[in-house]
């Protein structure tokens, strides 16, 4: 998509994009998140949305080591000689692109691999260049078998040079300017003064700036030296050779330019994820259709930004936002712009969640833009560019204009702006809106499609809460402000008789649903606040409930252990009084009445268990009152002395002694027994649109109830959706000791979206 440069400057665009661009690694990924545009393709958008959720939480791309190779790339294609460390330059770039393509292949969740594939292997030469070359760029000496043995004649030469020119001045020593050994158009030479140089045989080199030293290769030196210079000369032309052919390996090695591109690219994906990370942006969805929905949405390149939701759909395809100057309009308009454009670079938004849809083009007219040199106002101006949004205007486009109507006279300028107002609704276009023109809100309140909305006000403080309100049209505060900042009371009056009754009736109307709309506020507040403290209290009951059952289950293990050990004792004391009669008859009347005083010392400790009140017709399904908690329910389940009740969403454990059965349950269960009338049990259970938590539950009392009236098989309606229901019911199903099996319904019956269960018996 070809945005205008204009639209994008107007949107923050290129800061945006520039702050992209300085969290590239390297010059490959800075050059395109500089140059990089929305795009209209989905596919793509989606590719690089997946690519940067990859990058933040599947790989970790580091791009150490890469350098921009491209000049000694084009060098080395145009046949000329690279020196060792630009060799080296592109030898690192590349083992680092190896490096990446093989971390990424490791790390990566799937959606950079394409990009990393596009990696070349470069091995060969990476190989051939970082033996060759030193860390300085320099050939090494095993570069080659030839430059080896050159380099190993050079050094005794060398030394056996600066071994005979010592000894020459030591008998020259009186011709010597000074005791050095030195070089001189690669000759070693010997500084003689200027008075001696004929009396000495070699050759004058050269000469000092002075004139008063000459630099002489001695005679019995030249051989040595010419054989020195030859030995040179062989060993620059082998390392000119060695250069050459890593040159030509670089000119021809084959995907060094796609390397290149993966390198920009996943660069890139990089600093979309480390932008992502530090602004704590948000992943966007596209929306079906031409629907932008945005909550908790900020201005990425504003501090502390208040955030906002935003919402343009079929239902309401334009808003007119209104209120006071300074109040955050222009920036809410910038706000949307600026996510469309960034959804559209494949960029995580500055929102907490985002729909959005992917636009043609974003029209905008906001700013002053009169111009003297073309002889344009600026109400020229701003016609000038509605006349244009109006001509691009369509369903996938995005509109927003600032200040409608503005720059002429307001009757004029609201009866206009209506008249767009209505033509772009007509063409199914989505925007924003802001003005401060007072017939446009009635407008607004009147036409199907067009929505207010308002920027937030404190008049106490006298300052913007920079807060967008939905579906209420803003006012000006003008009157208010100016009395609240000291204007005499006898202008402020002037200013109202002026006004007159039906000018400030709108400002009243809107006062009135401003003052309901708190109120409405504080109450939604105080329910919230009530809500989270029955919450709370809940989350305690049930605690405290799970307390006591844990304490009774200490309780019981210990009483069992103890009964155990005293069980375990007493058989044990039987035993061997029962050895002892069988051992001595005489002993076996003795015996007897050890046994006989046994016996009344357990009959004498066991305790003595009150038989608790039988509640008669007391069954599963029973409805009673639970005295203690001052309501009632029905019984769900029967542990013997204990009874588990359903209270409202509670479920209880209370013994039979603490409830009192119901008259009408009384009634039911005879009918349940067969004592007159017939069941009302439904065998048919519908679990769908409940939470996972609450359906098992339901399903715990269904069964219970259906097992203890012999009610099989029941069908369990829980939907075919994506099957999670389903299967965690089943799950359940399997621990329940009341099922004997469960299946599939019949096809025409409901298929995978029911389920049969067969109770035991």
């Amino acid at each position: 998509m070809n945005f205008d440069p204009h639209t994008l400057a107007t949107l923050d665009f290129p800061r945006v994009r520039q702050l992209l661009a300085e969290r590239c690694a390297t010059r490959y990924g800075l050059e395109r998140a500089q140059s990089i545009r929305p795009l209209s393709n989905p596919d793509l958008i989606f590719e690089s949305l997946e690519q940067v959720e990859d990058a933040l939480f599947g790989v970790s791309l580091h791009l150490g080591g890469v350098q921009d190779i491209r000049e000694h790339l084009n060098k080395a294609r145009d046949g000329k000689v690279l020196s060792g460390a630009e060799i080296l330059e592109v030898a690192y770039t590349l083992d680092s692109a190896m490096t990446l393509r093989r971390s990424v292949a490791a790390g990566s969740r799937g959606p950079l691999l394409p990009v990393a594939e596009a990696i070349g292997q470069h091995i060969a030469f990476t190989r051939q260049a970082l033996q060759s070359l030193d860390r300085e760029g320099g050939v090494r000496d095993d570069a080659s078998p030839k430059l080896r043995q050159l380099r190993r004649r050079l050094s005794p030469l060398r030394n056996e040079i600066r071994d005979k020119l010592s000894a020459i001045m030591e008998r020259w020593g009186e011709f010597v300017q000074e005791n050095l050994i030195t070089q001189r158009r690669d000759r070693y030479v010997i500084p003689i003064k200027a008075s001696f140089v004929g009396q000495v045989q070699g050759i004058v080199v050269d000469s000092s700036a002075s004139g008063q030293t000459f630099f002489v290769e001695p005679a019995q030196i030249v051989p040595l030296g010419n054989e020195l210079a030859r030995v040179a000369l062989e060993e620059e032309a082998e390392v000119r050779r060695i250069l050459l052919e890593l040159s030509g390996m670089v000119a021809t090695e084959e995907g060094i330019d796609e390397t290149l591109w993966a390198l920009g690219e996943l660069d890139l994906t990089a600093a979309k994820a480390l932008l992502a990370r530090e602004w704590n942006l948000t992943r966007p969805t596209r929306a079906k259709s031409a629907c932008f929905k945005l909550e908790g949405a900020r201005h990425p390149l504003i501090e502390n930004a208040v955030p906002s939701d935003i919402t343009l759909d079929s239902r309401t395809r334009m808003m007119l936002i209104t209120g006071p100057n300074m109040g955050g309009k222009t920036v809410t308009l910038k706000t949307v712009g600026l996510i469309a454009l960034m959804y559209g670079c494949g960029m995580y938004v500055p929102a907490r969640a985002a729909e959005l849809p992917i636009v043609s083009d974003i029209l905008v007219d906001i700013g002053d833009e009169q111009s003297i040199a073309e002889s344009l106002s600026t109400f020229a101006a701003h016609l000038k560019n509605l006349n244009c949004i109006l001509e691009q205007a369509t369903p996938d486009t995005l509109i927003l204009i600032d200040e409608l109507g503005s720059g002429t006279d307001p009757s004029e300028g609201a009866a206009l702006a209506q008249s767009i107002l209505r033509e772009l609704l007509e063409r199914d276009a989505r925007g924003i809106i802001t003005s401060h023109l007072a017939p446009l809100k009635l407008f607004a309140m009147e036409t199907k499609g067009l929505q207010n909305a308002s920027m937030g006000f404190d008049l106490d403080a006298l300052a913007p809460t920079y807060q967008l309100l939905i579906g209420q049209p803003g006012r000006s505060y003008a009157i208010s402000i100016a009395r609240r900042l000291g204007m005499p009371e006898r202008i402020v009056a002037g200013a109202e008789d002026i006004l007159g009754p039906e000018g400030g009736k709108l400002e009243r109307l809107l006062e009135t649903l401003e003052r309901e709309r708190l109120e409405v506020s504080t109450q939604l507040a105080e329910i919230t606040a009530r809500r989270l403290e029955a919450e709370r209290l809940q989350a305690d009951l049930s605690m405290a409930r799970e307390q006591i059952g844990e304490e009774r289950n200490e309780t019981l293990r210990v009483a069992a252990d103890r009964a155990e050990s005293i069980y375990l004792e007493a058989v044990e004391n039987v035993r061997q009084l029962r050895a002892r009669a069988r051992e001595d008859e005489a002993a076996r009347p003795r015996v007897l009445e050890e046994l006989k005083a046994l016996r009344q010392t357990v009959q004498k400790n066991r305790p003595v268990v009150r038989p608790e009140p039988v509640l008669e017709g007391l069954k599963v399904g029973a409805l009673v009152d639970v005295p203690a908690y001052g309501s009632s329910g029905q019984v769900l389940e029967m542990r013997g002395d204990e009874l588990v009740v359903q209270l409202g969403v509670l479920k209880i454990n209370v013994r039979r002694r603490d409830v009192r059965l119901k008259q009408e349950s009384k009634v039911r269960v005879m009918a349940l027994a067969g004592g007159g009338g017939s069941s009302r049990f439904e065998r048919e259970l519908n679990l769908r649109g409940q939470h996972v938590e609450e359906a098992i539950e339901t399903v715990r009392a269904f069964v219970t109830e259906a097992s203890a009236l012999r009610e099989s098989p029941v069908r369990l309606v829980h939907g075919k959706g994506q099957g999670v229901l389903r299967r965690l019911i089943r799950d359940y199903l399997k621990t329940d000791k009341k099922v004997e099996s469960f299946h599939d319904a019949e096809p025409y019956q409901g298929g995978h979206g029911v389920t049969v269960v067969h109770l035991k018996a």
